[in-house]
């Protein structure tokens, strides 16, 4: 009886040692997320939500985007340019092969590319594409795209995630079971909940440190701050509530990681629809606007004011906030110069942020103060695309634009926003047939002017990415040359 009973401790303990060193080695991390992503196909939805877990993890393009904002080979291993700058020839690397075991060739990128720039293609990017004349396979490892015109920014366009290579044979899952290139894997997505990636033991480039990733899905802060403090978070690199920061570092076990991100957070304003289809009525609009009240207000004095489309961190950025600085009485003159009517009032329809919730009741309060009649209405992401971003049915709303370098959609006449302006079109074709750097900033300097002496939009801060994280983690990215949690660098350390 005596060795019975030994035997079975014996047996327990193997049991809880073989746990404890399974666990240990398991190398897993865990995401906060404020919006969860409708889908997780970035080459047919906009929602950022989708990039921040596929970028970098899951898909993968010709080129990518590093921490730094450099542009880097991806699945290109190089490329050359010809003289005319019209042909670019694409060397693939040779040992890729999508998460379902087929090998990733020039076919595979030649359909992508195509697939992009079709005329039924539901890219919300897909002007990236609209310059691509032909796509040629010339072997298995090689592949020329030539191009109708020179396009300064060609590579930088195929680092976009809405540039990601995709296989014919799995486009009809990915929007909830996606098959990519990259070092993780699909596992699961427990709607409403999280999304699981994990290691990808045969991916062809470097390995990864991690063993599994799972984006948790928190859209309350105050649900948000209890998880990080419980553990049960170890990195919200977007932290939607910036009043907890001081507390967390304050805490040894958490590091506060702030940067700046590409998102130009702006009050779009409907160019199409009274009353602001008026430059008096825009221009009013840009002059009852306290950015700094906005960036304390709603995010506890972080972020940057803008002026215009443009971050503050790149080179070629002219500070234009002069053109619109606050100046309500300007504004109350205006408003009655355009001879708007107080008793139509004006919607502000705003997506689920607390940069846009928060932002949204001061920017309201604003222009009631100077005497515009502003009626809030909350949306989530998925009523914000369909009546904003598709639907144009609007006269205000706040978003963050987080595609990098992205002043082009202003050439976009039926871009959300509807800014139709001939010579601001024809200032974009020049920029794309543009390759030398000094004349190419003279060109965005000009762009940057334009669109604020335009007023086309409320240009409100440029949005700082303020994260929190276990202390333990090292290789998050601090800055947001695009929008995504890029975990290929991560590692715990000891």
């Amino acid at each position: 009886m005596l060795k019975k009973i030994t035997e079975y401790f014996a047996a327990v303990l193997i049991l809880i040692l073989t746990i404890g060193t399974s666990s240990a080695a398991d190398k897993s991390i865990t995401i906060g997320m404020q919006l969860e992503p409708p889908n997780l196909n970035p080459t047919g939805g906009a929602a950022a939500a989708i990039d921040e877990v596929v970028y970098a993890n899951l898909f993968e393009g010709l080129t990518r985007f590093k921490s730094d904002g450099s542009v880097a080979p991806a699945l290109a291993k190089s490329w050359t340019i010809s003289a005319n700058g019209l042909e670019y020839t694409f060397n693939l690397n040779d040992t890729v092969t999508f998460h379902d075991g087929t090998p990733m060739t020039a076919k595979d990128v030649k359909f992508s590319l195509d697939r992009a720039r079709s005329e039924d293609s539901t890219n919300a990017q897909k002007a990236l594409f609209v310059d691509i004349d032909t796509v040629k396979i010339i072997d298995a490892l090689t592949v020329i795209v030539t191009l109708k015109a020179p396009n300064g920014n060609f590579i930088t366009n195929m680092a976009w995630g809405d540039a990601i290579i995709v296989s014919e044979n799995s486009i009809s899952s990915l929007e909830t079971a996606p098959i990519g290139t990259g070092p993780f894997k699909f596992s699961k997505w427990v709607k409403g909940d999280r999304v699981e990636l994990i290691k990808n033991e045969t991916y062809w480039g470097d390995q990864i440190s991690l063993d599994r990733a799972i984006f948790k899905f928190i859209s309350d802060p105050t649900a948000a701050f209890a998880a990080v403090m419980a553990g049960d978070i170890d990195a919200f690199p977007v932290f939607p509530a910036p009043e907890n920061l001081s507390q967390f570092a304050s805490d040894p076990r958490f590091s506060v990681i702030v940067g700046s991100t590409e998102g130009e957070t702006i009050l779009s304003t409907n160019n199409k629809q009274p009353p602001f289809d008026s430059l008096t009525m825009r221009k009013a609009l840009a002059h009852a606007i306290n950015r700094q009240e906005i960036i304390d207000g709603a995010m506890f004095g972080f972020g940057t004011p803008i002026g215009t489309h443009f971050a503050p961190h790149n080179p070629d950025y002219i500070n234009l906030t002069s053109n619109s600085e606050y100046n309500p009485e300007l504004s109350k003159q205006l408003i009655k110069e355009a001879g708007y009517d107080k008793n139509n009032a004006i919607t502000l329809k705003l997506p689920p942020p607390s940069y846009a919730r928060r932002g949204g009741e001061i920017v309201a309060s604003q222009l009631r103060n100077v005497g515009l009649n502003v009626k809030i209405s909350n949306l989530e992401w998925a009523q914000w695309l369909e009546q904003v971003f598709k639907g144009k049915d609007y006269n205000l709303t706040i978003v963050s634009h987080t595609e990098p370098a992205d002043i082009n959609i202003y050439a976009r006449p039926n871009y959300y926003f509807q800014y139709d302006s001939k010579r601001f079109q024809e200032l974009m074709r020049e920029l794309s047939e543009t390759t030398d750097p000094k004349k190419r900033s003279e060109i965005l300097k000009k762009a940057q002017t334009m669109i604020s002496e335009d007023y086309v939009n409320g240009y409100l801060f440029q949005l700082a990415k303020t994260g929190v994280a276990n202390a333990k983690i090292n290789g998050l990215w601090k800055n947001s040359p695009t929008q995504a949690n890029d975990l290929t660098g991560v590692i715990w350390s000891d």
